[in-house]
């Protein structure tokens, strides 16, 4: 294996694989000094002003001559990004990718039109306050029915009273677009009665709902909250026991894209590897949705010219712009990013991480841009307005109706979302050290695996995990966290 990769033929600068000591060589570069894995070493001189290049793109400025041959990292490169960006559409038709024909799954076919791949029932509670009650029904009402449905679980988060304005509306539209999320059989909305987020205010933002399948109840108005509680969703697993799966082709297939803990092979393994995922989707009419918009910072441009239209163009100009007034209104720097745990791994700018980010939506047209917990009703990719933080990005996801999450990494989490979330590791040691929360190795590809074979391979465990024949990591150890967006005051 060679100890450095050079990504594009316009880079000036290589990526070390394996880590480098002082006097390594890459062809005629010998490195002047260690270099970490996942880092990068200079391929020229560069002096200070000019623009390092990786991703055949720039990345950042030298602050500082860089030798050939040098460690390059936050000691000689900074952003260049700064203050606001005007744009222009200048379409650039996205790569088409030739369908992949007999591709199937078997998923629930819903009433409403939407599929799922699991037959869950869900408890919601409208607020925090009644959590742990949502948590004790769930514990019981899987002893009486795990035989009927794919599990009974609590959807456990703090909000839902003493919030005002765009917060209690947001909260209201995460936890509606959760109760009609086609992975569930059924939901029980549980209530306590005096929060600002009560039935009264909550089912109207719900709209119309199938009463056999959605059942409400208000814990202060019930003798035995518990005893009531099961006995609901008794009648829920009742109907949840006769539903089948059936073979659907992969254009029913909607698929989150996530990246947490990323490192310097982010942008070389796992993300291109889902962006090669994201464009077989799309090419069989599937849907795939790409958020974190505030890792698009620096990179959005690409996205920006392959949008389908000017209108999806200004949708895409708006969300960016919108994500960037958050940070103004809150007196913070717009390009505050990456964090530690990135740099260490081998990040230095945000472009740089933005560009490596942005590969898990492949090559398609941009079909849509999504406010967030709005429903993904496009084939396509779509872009989904929302912050770049794990829990409430794959919330956000989830919200918007991903069957499942794709979630590259890095430095390793365990995290889950109320949708299964195959975690994929950038590099192979990860992976090694942590096998209970990794699904698949893209590390492998450093190795000299072809994107063709781990594509292939990585679709077979996505295939199988929606038609529920392998559970993903993150449900196989109960990890399922929900996170809803906060923006304003808390009485």
């Amino acid at each position: 294996m060679e100890k450095f990769l050079k990504i594009h033929p316009d880079d000036n600068v290589a990526v070390c694989i394996t880590g480098a000591a002082s006097g390594d060589e890459f062809g005629d570069v010998t490195a002047l000094a260690h270099i970490p894995p996942g880092h990068k070493m200079a391929l020229c001189d560069i002096k200070t002003g000019e623009s390092v290049i990786k991703y055949g793109a720039p990345i950042g400025t030298a602050f500082a001559d860089i030798k050939k041959g040098a460690w390059v990292h936050s000691h000689n490169l900074k952003t260049s990004l700064c203050g606001e960006t005007e744009y222009s559409f200048s379409p650039c038709e996205g790569e088409k990718t030739e369908a992949v024909k007999n591709l199937y799954f078997y998923g629930y076919e819903r009433s409403g039109g939407g599929v799922g791949i699991r037959n869950e029932i869900w408890i919601i509670p409208t607020v925090g306050c009644v959590n742990d009650t949502a948590r004790i029904i769930a514990e019981k009402a899987n002893t009486l029915y795990a035989d009927s449905c794919d599990g009974v679980f609590a959807v456990r988060h703090p909000y839902g009273c003493s919030q005002l304005g765009g917060d209690h509306r947001a909260t209201q539209e995460a936890l509606a677009a959760l109760c009609r999320h086609p992975n569930t059989a059924g939901v029980l909305i549980l209530s306590l009665g005096c929060e600002n987020n009560n039935l009264d205010s909550f089912l109207p933002v719900l709209g119309e709902y199938d009463s056999s399948r959605i059942k409400t109840l208000v814990t202060q108005q019930a003798d035995d909250e518990i005893e009531e509680a099961l006995a609901l969703i008794g009648e829920i697993a009742a109907i949840a026991q006769s539903d089948e799966r059936t073979g659907l082709p992969l254009s029913r297939l909607t698929i989150g894209m996530k990246c947490g803990g990323s490192d310097g092979f982010s942008g070389i393994t796992a993300n291109p590897l889902c962006g090669r995922i994201a464009d077989i989707v799309c090419s069989c009419g599937g849907r795939v949705i790409l958020s974190e918009v505030p890792e698009m910072f620096g990179a959005e441009t690409i996205l920006m010219s392959r949008a389908v239209s000017g209108d999806v163009f200004e949708k895409s100009v708006d969300m960016i712009n919108g994500y960037k007034q958050y940070f103004i209104r809150h007196s913070q720097q717009i390009y505050e990013n990456p964090s530690p745990g990135n740099k260490e791994g081998g990040i230095t700018t945000l472009e740089e991480k933005s560009l490596g980010c942005i590969q898990k939506g492949g090559r398609a047209a941009v079909t849509d841009v999504l406010e967030m917990y709005e429903h993904c009703k496009t084939n396509g990719l779509s872009l989904l307005y929302g912050p770049g933080n794990d829990i409430v990005s794959t919330t956000n996801l989830t919200a918007a109706g991903a069957n499942l999450i794709l979630f590259t990494t890095g430095r390793g989490t365990p995290l889950g979302a109320q949708a299964p979330t195959v975690k994929i590791s950038t590099n192979s040691a990860l992976a090694k050290k942590k096998p209970h929360w990794i699904d698949y190795d893209a590390g492998a590809i450093l190795d000299g695996k072809s994107f063709d074979t781990a594509a292939e391979e990585l679709l077979e465990i996505i295939l199988n995990i929606a038609s529920g024949t392998r559970r993903a990591k993150n449900e196989l150890n109960g990890f399922r966290e929900t996170a809803i967006f906060k923006d304003g005051v808390i009485l």
